[in-house]
């Protein structure tokens, strides 16, 4: 079995981030050429260059920044290894951490809505909340970097074997707008969305392939203003009088309340999914069973 000298990684980590063998120098306390012989035996153990001289700079190659990717991700897990013992010692008590992917098309307040119980448990939890693509964070699933995610739709393609998807809930899709816009809609809704100033979801996301499905079978074509892939975002463009947007009745007091947007009318013939994806069949972890239990409970009760 091959062993990475972590010494070795950490001088070539520093020299990366203070952009010259000088500063890392400065930084550590270690003499240039001591330096430069570890980033060496570093590249001599891995087979691949780390760094090409340029002028007089030194710059990383392909396999450097590669290289980079991952030291950024260890030192950042090493630190959180000695915050989180530290605050173990000085609580007395063990520190759950729990470390969360939000797919980017998973509602903001939901979000939060499911992972609110996680933030006033006893004893304390750290709570870590990495948003991205679907493939991106079951890709961090199987590497064990995270505990569960968050998505808007099951696991699919090549790793929906080695993954569990378990339903949290559904939620009907509401419609909103600004007050002048909304008052002109409510009569005749639903049929007063056609040819309506619409906001809408981009056509990657299930939210918006679930709305196409209901505009094409309700016979109603609206007039699409703009697409969004951030909620947030759209909802301020519909605070403006930009257009109608569709959203997830359960999240309908984040637009009234902080949007100032009034409800139009509810498609519950229209709705969307929320799952949360786990490594595990039976979810053991305790932090993650009780979000799962306040979600399908109380969240979409």
């Amino acid at each position: 079995m091959e062993w990475l000298n972590y010494h070795h990684l950490r001088y070539f980590w520093t020299v990366a981030k203070e952009g010259s063998l000088r500063k890392a120098s400065e930084k550590l306390r270690v003499s240039q050429p001591a330096i430069s012989v570890q980033v060496h035996r570093l590249e001599e153990s891995l087979g691949e260059r780390l760094f090409q001289r340029k002028g007089r700079q030194l710059v990383l190659t392909r396999t450097g920044q590669f290289a980079l990717g991952y030291a950024d991700e260890i030192f950042s897990l090493g630190g959180e290894l000695i915050t989180g013992i530290r605050h173990h010692v000085q609580s007395g008590r063990h520190a759950l951490r729990l470390a969360v992917g939000v797919e980017d098309s998973f509602p903001k307040l939901l979000s939060y809505q499911i992972l609110q119980p996680a933030l006033g448990m006893t004893p304390p939890v750290q709570l870590v909340c990495r948003e991205g693509k679907a493939e991106d964070l079951l890709a961090q699933l199987g590497l064990h970097r995270l505990d569960a995610i968050l998505a808007d739709e099951p696991a699919t393609g090549a790793v929906k074997s080695e993954v569990f998807s378990h339903l949290l809930g559904r939620s009907n899709v509401a419609f909103c707008a600004a007050r002048r816009l909304a008052r002109r809609l409510r009569a005749g809704f639903p049929r007063s969305l056609h040819q309506a100033p619409a906001l809408l979801p981009t056509p990657n996301t299930t939210l918006r392939r679930s709305l196409d499905e209901w505009f094409h079978a309700s016979g109603i074509q609206p007039r699409t203003v703009a697409e969004f892939e951030d909620g947030a975002l759209m909802k301020i463009a519909a605070s403006d009088g930009q257009g109608f947007i569709a959203v997830p009745a359960v999240t309908i007091s984040e637009c009234v309340n902080q949007f100032r947007l009034e409800k139009i009318g509810q498609a519950d013939a229209c709705s969307d999914e929320y799952y949360l994806i786990t490594g595990e069949r039976r979810v053991t972890h305790p932090v993650v069973r009780c979000i799962t239990e306040h979600a399908r409970s109380l969240v979409f009760s």
